[in-house]
């Protein structure tokens, strides 16, 4: 599904990544964890395209075609779906329209046709009871007043609404209470099928309780310098990082 060769990216003359090789396949969750200013969020960023970063060698390739070569509406159309960190607000435009269009233009690029009025509020009636989302914020400009809890649950319910095949959730456990928490991954966790694939990346191991991942990969210094199971992350959590950093200090 998704394959990544020493992948390298830059923000002006800072390198950034140095070199990530990272290979997901359809039904896997894969666990990103690192200290603050490793790289994760600026690889997720690479994956969803923001043009913030420069790609100076390597390649990415999503579902059988090169991802570097695609726009972010293609990556979006093809099945890649972005979880951010900091849920932006979109003064203007309501949950339940902004929705609309995003699940349509992904059905028109697949050639179906697009949802009636009523199939549309059908599957949103469906897909909010997955996050415990009141039905009230739908009808709202997105996001905006929304606490940080209703926002990742927000971002949770449109990737209920749009199916990825491939989510990338950047730190979505951040700033949650546990009740919160623990409706978003397992919001997260009833949405994975066989056929989709999750990178979930993160700080802390309490999101991995609800999430259980088959892989954890520890990034430090822009490369992935240690992966193992699950088992890896109650040991970061217990013993931290520096048993790993310290072998590959440059």
């Amino acid at each position: 599904m998704l394959t990544v060769k020493n992948l390298h990216a830059s923000v002006g003359d800072k390198e950034i990544l140095k070199g990530i090789n990272f290979e997901v396949k359809p039904g896997e969750v894969h666990a990103i964890m690192g200290p603050n200013g490793s790289g994760k969020s600026t690889f997720a960023s690479v994956l969803a395209g923001n043009d913030k970063f420069t790609v100076t060698e390597g390649s990415v390739e999503f579902m059988g075609q090169n991802l570097l070569e695609m726009s972010i509406e293609d990556r979006a159309r093809m099945g890649l779906f972005l979880g951010f960190q900091y849920p932006v607000e979109i003064p203007g435009v309501t949950m339940a329209n902004f929705m609309k269009m995003a699940v349509n233009e992904q059905r028109k690029f697949r050639g179906e046709e697009p949802l009636s009025a009523g199939e549309f509020l059908r599957l949103m009636r469906e897909k909010s009871k997955v996050v415990e989302l009141d039905s009230k914020l739908t009808s709202r400009a997105v996001n905006e007043g929304f606490s940080g809890g209703e926002k990742k649950k927000n971002e949770i319910f449109q990737m209920a609404m749009l199916n990825p095949a491939l989510a990338v959730l950047d730190e979505t456990d951040s700033g949650l209470d546990i009740d919160a928490l623990r409706i978003v991954a397992t919001g997260v966790t009833k949405l994975h099928t066989p056929e989709n694939a999750t990178i979930v990346i993160t700080h802390y191991q309490r999101l991995l309780d609800y999430i259980v991942p088959d892989y954890v990969h520890v990034l430090y210094n822009g490369r992935i310098i240690y992966s193992g199971d699950k088992s890896l992350a109650l040991k970061l959590e217990k013993e931290g990082y520096d048993w790993l950093i310290n072998e590959h200090k440059e």
